[in-house]
């Protein structure tokens, strides 16, 4: 794991890889309530029996926008910023499907900085951040992370 003491300390690690997240497994019960919570409720995510019989490789996948939610929480695997305010999701750039991740695969983060600019309130982080899936020879999903770092 990458320490810095402040954000602006990401700077020095501008078009670095600075790591990978652990593995995350994706299960139907996380499919399903995520499908709960957004409405998504198509039957490639939920409808196990039918994806068995439709599907290529018989699984339910998830859905892309359920595993960039865990970008998040896995990103605190890679690195940590020991002074700093909130972290505020800004948005993503290029945000890519590249493959369907079947239930049941195990995925995990990696991130590259790509630049540390000052911001009025703190430290503008970009990075490129690919959701690798354990076992493919290509990212699941590749986007420009952005986010501000307010200052402590």
């Amino acid at each position: 794991m990458l320490t810095v003491e402040h954000a602006s300390d990401l700077a020095a690690h501008a078009g670095q890889a600075i790591g990978h997240s652990g593995w995350v497994e994706i299960t139907q019960v996380a499919i399903d309530d995520f499908a709960r919570l957004t409405g998504d409720d198509h039957w490639i995510h939920v409808d196990v029996e039918r994806a068995a019989r439709e599907m290529p490789g018989g699984k339910t996948i998830a859905h892309g926008l359920y595993v960039v939610s865990l970008m998040p929480r896995m990103q605190r695997d890679i690195y940590k910023v020991e002074k700093r305010g909130r972290g505020l999701n800004y948005g993503y750039d290029r945000l890519r499907f590249v493959l369907p991740i079947p239930v049941g695969s195990r995925v995990r983060l990696s991130l590259t900085i790509v630049e540390a600019a000052p911001h009025a309130r703190g430290t503008r982080l970009t990075s490129e951040a690919s959701m690798e899936m354990e076992g493919a020879d290509k990212p699941a999903i590749v986007a420009r992370h952005i986010m501000l770092i307010e200052n402590p």
